[in-house]
């Protein structure tokens, strides 16, 4: 009874709020796709550049933050959330050339900034870059950074208002100049130095026609030399495939500075191939690893013999060494087994050691290997969490890693490869206190008996009485981990009294290969299905009701609460679905869209599209259904998901959306990309925004 007054009173007062929405125009355009004819009225909208696209956007932002503002509690929250972010960040240390570099924000600053010291005791430190004073919205973010190997000059990436995008320059460390050395159109590219520092390795594409800049498909990916001082347009193609426009390529100098190791991808796909070369130009392209069978990530090298992490007969991965003199499978030797069922995340080569970063459950373990295999020690973490880092040099005698949780921010370690003893190196201090909230784990069963993990963090003390308000969050998909982690945006939620649910859905990797492909492809409506049954968990057993559940999830998350909403439109009173992929018979056409096919499928393939076709969020909404109310979040300059799939969602959503039923709203970011750089002001502004919004939705009262 209880459940349904609220449900009552929160429809009631979601009612009262009339909205118009700005009227879209709809198209007679349908396509025949295996027979089928399907309806795509609103396709004008993906063209981002024509004036009646612009207009659209400005309208809907009139509604949305028109709405927003009235908010009673957003003022209120917006300045929490400002003064839990104003405490000091600090990223891990690294050393080059006897100097010392990592990230630090004093507290709101926009972007954070990149220093370096003579030491690590050093309290002098230098600020190197600023991306805060390369924009006057601050809008410029870092991309990527790398010093040379003699610590004298760093090469680094800047990209604007978000974008994928990557302009590449040069600076003089002394000096704090930059050199006349320019590298546009960097894109999926890291950089790699000439031990001699006399230039680097980059992948970028082609220039894209004008106006297509963040629509545009990627295809034809090359990897590139630049040599210090010289124009971009003498930069020598390293390798290239014009036979495979959508294979991409990283190139990285090994530490003894002897090859060029080049990692092949497509899309994301979970296999990759992986050539390399000796360092001299003219030396020749080796396809060490060629089938594509497995995944193998280099780890490092000890002359001819290389290291990698691989899946390939190992579910959960396992360490392999291949001498490339003798470079036939029947040579290669595991150097770290499998462990069925504990996924081994990462794997670093630190001072003589390989450092085993695995997950059990979706939390951190990790061991210590010597080069040949032998088991040398366990490290024991300051608690449940996750750990990150290990990174550093063969003659390093010391790494540093970073450990959090739900409710502890990222602490950095100095860790001793000798002993295995680590220390405190920086320590977050911030106006949040976590001795009042609790975080556990539950196991519940999916549709088809799968039993699937769930964290869950909440102020300690709750009555499980269904009253609570809850935000349920996933993401399900490319073989991407949820771990424990510190968020300020949840940490003001859980401060607000809210619920945080966080299921490890399959799609994801955290129990290995398996557990990724039972949720891709014909397999997605499992990872739906699996959030579904979360959601169905946390009302049955009195965490919450429909009427006081929330869901969110960007990216694919944002595919996953599209999904979930259009099929279940009964169990939750709100959503949040963020830059999300909605349109599942189009992703393939726009920007690097074609690499996600090894998750989605693709509608060439006949059961593959019917599939789509099935959960398509867009081509499911249905006329006269009561949706959650749902604040659809997108940015004008993400160019990884292309703001198409938001505004096509939203004006099908409006349209559908049974009168009298709650808002249906889309809120478009400025100069904002898919998320990565974004400013920490429209960060503050989004996330108040959201929280206001659930406020309302859910009935949240102050405690």
């Amino acid at each position: 009874m209880r459940s349904a007054f609220l449900l009552l009173m929160t429809a009631s007062t979601l009612a009262a709020d009339v909205l118009t929405y700005p009227q879209t125009r709809k198209e007679n355009v349908v396509d025949t796709l295996h027979g089928v004819r399907i309806a795509d009225p609103y396709r004008w909208l993906e063209d981002d550049n024509s004036e009646e696209t612009k207009a659209w956007v400005k309208a809907q932002n009139e509604v949305t933050f028109g709405y927003l503002e009235k908010l009673p509690r957003r003022e209120e929250i917006q300045k929490r959330l400002k003064e839990l972010w104003n405490y000091e960040r600090v990223g891990m240390p690294f050393e080059r050339g006897g100097r010392w570099f990592y990230s630090h924000n004093s507290g709101l600053q926009n972007q954070s900034v990149l220093v370096t010291a003579k030491s690590l005791e050093d309290k002098q430190s230098k600020v190197l870059l600023d991306p805060n004073k390369m924009s006057a919205d601050g809008t410029t973010s870092l991309t990527d950074y790398e010093p040379s190997e003699d610590g004298k000059l760093i090469a680094y990436g800047v990209s604007e208002a978000g974008s994928d995008w990557t302009t590449i320059r040069v600076r003089d460390i002394a000096t704090g100049l930059d050199l006349d050395d320019v590298v546009k159109w960097v894109k999926f590219s890291g950089v790699s130095w000439l031990k001699d520092g006399s230039g680097f390795f980059y992948s970028r594409y082609d220039e894209p026609m004008p106006g297509a800049a963040l629509t545009a498909k990627n295809e034809f990916h090359k990897l590139c030399f630049h040599k210090l001082g010289t124009p971009q347009g003498e930069d020598k193609v390293v390798y290239e495939r014009k036979d495979e426009p959508k294979w991409g390529f990283g190139g990285s100098v090994t530490e003894d500075g002897d090859y060029l190791i080049i990692q092949v991808w497509l899309g994301t796909e979970p296999k990759n191939r992986v050539f390399y070369k000796g360092i001299a130009p003219d030396a020749p392209v080796v396809e060490l690893l060629h089938d594509n069978d497995a995944r193998y990530e280099f780890i490092d090298n000890v002359g001819p013999v290389f290291y990698f992490r691989t899946d390939l007969g190992a579910s959960c991965f396992r360490v392999i060494a291949i001498d490339v003199r003798q470079p036939e499978r029947k040579n290669w030797r595991i150097v770290v087994p499998e462990m069925p069922n504990v996924l081994l995340e990462d794997v670093s080569s630190v001072g003589g050691q390989l450092i085993c970063v695995y997950l059990r459950d979706a939390s951190t373990a990790v061991n210590c290997f010597d080069m040949d295999g032998k088991f040398i020690r366990g490290v024991q973490l300051p608690g449940i969490g996750t750990a990150v880092g290990f990174r550093g040099r063969r003659e390093d005698k010391h790494a540093f890693f970073t450990f959090s949780s739900f409710i502890h921010p990222a602490t950095i370690y100095q860790y001793t490869i000798q002993n295995g003893e680590w220390a405190v190196w920086h320590k977050p201090r911030l106006g949040f206190d976590d001795t009042l909230y609790e975080t556990k784990q539950v196991f519940f069963t999916s549709k088809d008996g799968t039993k699937v993990p769930m964290f869950i963090v909440h102020k300690k003390g709750i009555q499980l009485d269904g009253s609570n308000p809850t935000l349920l969050y996933g993401y399900g998909g490319f073989s991407i981990n949820l771990t424990p982690g510190f968020s300020v945006s949840r940490a003001v939620w859980l401060e607000m009294g809210g619920v945080f649910a966080m299921p490890n859905l399959r799609g994801g990797g955290e129990y290995g290969r398996e557990w990724h492909l039972a949720g891709v492809k014909l397999g997605k409506q499992n990872v739906f299905d699996d959030f579904i049954a979360a959601a169905e968990w946390l009302i049955a057993n009195k965490y919450t009701t429909s009427a006081k559940l929330a869901i969110q999830g960007g990216s694919n998350g944002g595919l996953l609460v599209g999904a979930c909403m259009t099929q279940r439109p009964d169990l939750y009173a709100a959503a949040l679905p963020a830059v999300g992929v909605l349109d599942m018979l189009r992703f393939e056409k726009f920007t690097i869209g074609w690499g996600w096919k090894s998750d989605y499928g693709t509608v060439e393939n006949g059961l593959e599209f019917k599939v789509l076709l099935g959960y398509s969020p867009y081509h499911n909404l249905k006329p006269g259904t009561r949706y959650p109310a749902t604040l659809v979040t997108t940015s004008d300059h993400d160019d990884r998901v292309v703001p198409a799939h938001s505004f096509k969602f939203a004006a099908r959503l409006q349209e559908n959306q049974a009168k009298g039923s709650p808002p249906t709203l889309i809120r478009i970011e400025t100069s904002a990309g898919h998320g990565a750089g974004t400013a920490l002001n429209k960060t503050i502004e989004k996330v108040a925004d959201e929280w206001a919004f659930l406020v309302k939705v859910l009935g949240m009262k102050k405690d």
